[in-house]
């Protein structure tokens, strides 16, 4: 007889094979990390000896589940906004207190409360994405859990980056750390089209088919976002990601709630996984993804919990039942998705969801030994029936508690054995946690009244770019100006003329920025007014940076479309005090050595300032805004003004 680590016999075993073979009474052969044999237990005690024989006692003993999408540190988070919509909960409460709070600390805590309830929910692999994601990998690590570790890029600052250049380059040294680590699988992770511009996709993109990694994406969370990027681009998001080439990587997109058949195909076509997150995308009304309709496509769609903000909790029982029941309750046809199929999405085709089947998902030989043990003997699970040959997955699917995981096992070692954790210690971290509530709930006591709150209740609102580059020159004749740009030899990418009526709102706090209500009249060339758009903008401190003349400001900048009266937001925001500037803008965008930047012929009238010429770029990119602020001086020079002082103020810093 041939000697191994550990055999488990005495199991009701549900391999989820390809062939979904199953074994009663069953057992398990483990040789270190890895699955050496599976089968009957008669079979398997004749061939093989251990140096530890576990009796399971009847317990199903199936693979681990697979958390396909999920934000781990944000445990730290939970319940911290309910019942908003997604732009308001994102907005308006989970990146300002990220922004506040987040820290290789804060991340380490939360991925540790995170892995002690994903023990016991039964989860041994997990697919993150966030910020500090080296110190996400280190405490997963440290605690023995499996996962795909995505570090968020977004264009607006992060916690972990000024700028995504910053982002980026962390994005590589984490990715050369952790490659072929035992546990941790490194990936890349460009949050969702409507975070990203297109250089960012397509960078991560190269980084990840450069390190061979998954990249990690949302993707058509909401009808909103599929609005947008078919009014931005003139296609919908699946193609659109495929016009900048997204899915030449190992692409696992989280969501896809709002696709087309010709979409699903398209996912298909390009082997990407999906992972579907039906809590979340309930609780936040995002919709109902068409899993059916991709399972029978064969997409390989992995069930995710999404982040524990947004959830609230880590349970994949509760996420496996959903997702059967939706696809009934949504197609009307009580045999869509049957339970064998779910434990499979939740096991075997979660594991090539993201691109890591040869590793785990099944208990086969050769895979790596990451296993559960099931209670099935408790009040809820009885009595059981075996006349059916399914009734083992049907039992787990719709009978089984995540409190009825009694053991669980990643890469051939325990981390829970009878409902004890092994490798965490819950109490300590629960203690930690509550102390970040307390202090969380302060700054949120103090944010309630904060005018980005109120701007992002109002709906619609959007982040602007961080660095904006501009110059400003007086001038003595606008008309003249005005025809050494139209006879430069500029590319004039576009014209328009506006008359503009703002009002700026200020507040005591000079923390929470100034608020610009916006009215630009669009006057046709026989000097009429054709259209009028008004807006809100929120302008952030800023810090600048003199180029040696020019000025590049990095500051936060927030839109929202003005619905109401100009005494509507003086009434909402309650302003200490508010300025009126009227103004003439003949705006042109140029195309200068292959760089879209503005120029503006001002003529203020109220106050009575005179009228500049101001040339003005915005951009998300650190490197971009320092190239842009070397064009601008050229542009100055282009236009014969370069004898003129230059002036580095907003208007409103001269009025």
């Amino acid at each position: 007889m041939e000697k191994v680590s550990l055999i488990i016999k005495n199991a009701n075993v549900l391999t989820i094979d390809e062939e979904f073979n199953q074994y009663c009474p069953g057992a398990v052969v483990i040789e270190n990390d890895v699955i050496k044999a599976v089968g009957l237990e008669s079979e398997i005690l004749e061939t093989y000896t251990a140096g530890e024989i576990i009796d399971a006692n009847g317990k199903i003993l199936m693979p681990g589940l697979i958390n396909a999408h999920t934000h781990v540190p944000m445990t730290l988070l939970r319940g911290l906004a309910d019942d908003l919509r997604l732009d308001v909960w994102l907005l308006g409460y989970m990146m300002p207190v990220e922004r506040e709070y987040v820290t290789p600390e804060f991340v380490q805590l939360g991925t540790k409360l995170a892995c002690a309830e994903m023990i016991r929910s039964g989860i041994t692999c997990f697919a993150d994405m966030y910020y500090f994601e080296d110190d996400v990998a280190e405490a997963t690590a440290e605690v023995g859990l499996r996962a795909v570790c995505s570090e968020s890029i977004l264009k607006f600052p992060t916690p972990d980056a000024q700028s995504y250049e910053e982002s980026l380059a962390y994005s590589i040294k984490f990715i050369e750390k952790w490659k072929n680590h035992p546990l941790i699988v490194p990936a890349i992770a460009p949050h969702a089209p409507y975070t990203c511009t297109p250089e960012i996709i397509e960078k991560s993109k190269e980084i990840a088919v450069k390190y061979d990694i998954p990249l990690h994406i949302h993707l058509a969370e909401t009808q909103s976002e599929v609005e947008n990027v078919v009014a931005e681009h003139g296609m919908p998001v699946i193609p659109y990601m495929d016009h900048l080439k997204l899915f030449e990587a190992k692409v696992i997109a989280a969501h896809c709630v709002h696709i087309d058949p010709g979409e699903v195909r398209m996912l298909k076509a390009k082997n990407a996984g999906v992972a579907h997150n039906p809590s979340s995308n309930l609780k936040l009304a995002s919709g109902i993804s068409p899993v059916k309709q991709m399972m029978d496509i064969g997409i390989n769609v992995g069930i995710g919990t999404d982040g524990p903000a947004s959830n609230n909790d880590l349970d994949m029982f509760e996420e496996i039942r959903l997702t059967t029941f939706l696809a009934k309750g949504s197609s009307g046809d009580p045999t869509a998705l049957p339970a064998k199929t779910t434990i499979a999405m939740a096991t075997r085709i979660g594991a090539k969801a993201l691109h890591m089947e040869d590793i785990t998902g099944s208990i086969t030989p050769g895979k790596r030994a990451d296993l559960i043990l099931i209670d099935i003997k408790k009040i809820h699970n009885s009595p059981w029936f075996r006349h059916l040959q399914d009734s083992l997955y049907s039992q787990v699917v719709y009978a089984a508690k995540a409190n009825d995981v009694s053991d669980l096992m990643v890469n051939g070692k325990w981390l829970m054995k009878d409902h004890q954790l092994l490798t965490i210690e819950e109490e300590s971290l629960m203690k930690q946690g509550q102390d970040y509530a307390q202090k969380i709930d302060t700054f949120l006591f103090q944010r309630e009244s904060s005018i980005l709150s109120k701007l992002v209740a109002i709906g619609g609102t959007m982040e602007g770019e961080s660095f904006e580059v501009q110059i400003k020159v007086c001038i003595d004749d606008p008309a003249e100006i005005t025809n050494s740009i139209l006879n430069s030899g500029l590319s004039i990418q576009r014209k328009r003329h506006y008359h503009e009526y703002d009002t700026y709102f200020f507040f005591d706090d000079p923390k929470q920025g100034r608020l610009r209500y916006r009215e630009d009249h669009f006057i046709s060339e026989k000097n009429e007014v054709i259209n009028v758009r008004s807006r809100l903008t929120l302008i952030g401190e800023s810090s600048e940076k003199y180029l040696p003349q020019e000025v590049m400001l990095s500051r936060s900048r927030f839109y929202a479309p003005a619905m109401q009266s100009l005494r509507f937001y003086k009434e909402y925001f309650n302003p200490a005090s508010t300025i009126e500037v009227e103004k003439d803008r003949k705006r042109f965008l140029v195309s200068y050595k292959d760089t879209e930047i503005f120029i503006n012929v001002d003529t203020f009238i109220v106050p009575n300032l005179g009228a500049y010429l101001e040339i003005k770029s915005r951009t998300w990119s650190r490197l971009d805004a320092e190239i842009k602020s070397k064009l601008v001086i050229e542009l100055i020079e282009l236009l014969g003004l370069q004898n003129k002082s230059t002036i580095s103020k907003d208007y409103i810093e001269l009025v």
